[in-house]
């Protein structure tokens, strides 16, 4: 990571960098291994040299890097780089899905109540209400 760069530049500059639909695809395509400009460019109409620009985007955010392998230079994903997103969005996820268990309990234990009530009100015992 850059050190100029706090957290939350490196965040922005990589989300900002997600936001493009191409560059999402590049991001996926690589997931399945490195590859060229020529064979990023393919799924797409538009020029080689648009291409490069987005890697050279997605490249200032960290997200791909470029090696020199003979004559080639593939890109590669930088999985370290999409953890640190992936963690940033689970810290998250994980406190809404902790406030939906609790909700969960609550309408569950309300659910039990009304059900208990109901059978009250109508004098049936508890082993009838169930079917």
């Amino acid at each position: 990571m850059d050190g100029s760069r706090t957290d939350d530049e490196l965040l922005d500059i990589a989300f900002a960098a997600l936001a493009d639909p191409v560059r999402r695809r590049i991001v996926a395509r690589l997931s399945r291994g490195p590859a060229t400009v020529n064979e990023l460019a393919e799924p797409f109409a538009i020029t080689k040299q648009a291409i490069s620009k987005h890697i050279q985007v997605l490249e200032h955010a960290g997200l791909v890097t470029r090696t020199r392998d003979a004559q080639r230079r593939p890109v590669h994903l930088n999985p370290a780089r999409l953890e640190t997103l992936t963690s940033w969005i689970d810290r998250y996820r994980l406190v809404k899905e902790q406030q939906f268990r609790g909700l969960d309990a609550v309408l569950a234990r309300e659910a039990a109540e009304t059900d208990d009530h109901r059978r009250d009100d109508h004098h049936i015992p508890p082993e009838r209400t169930a079917k």
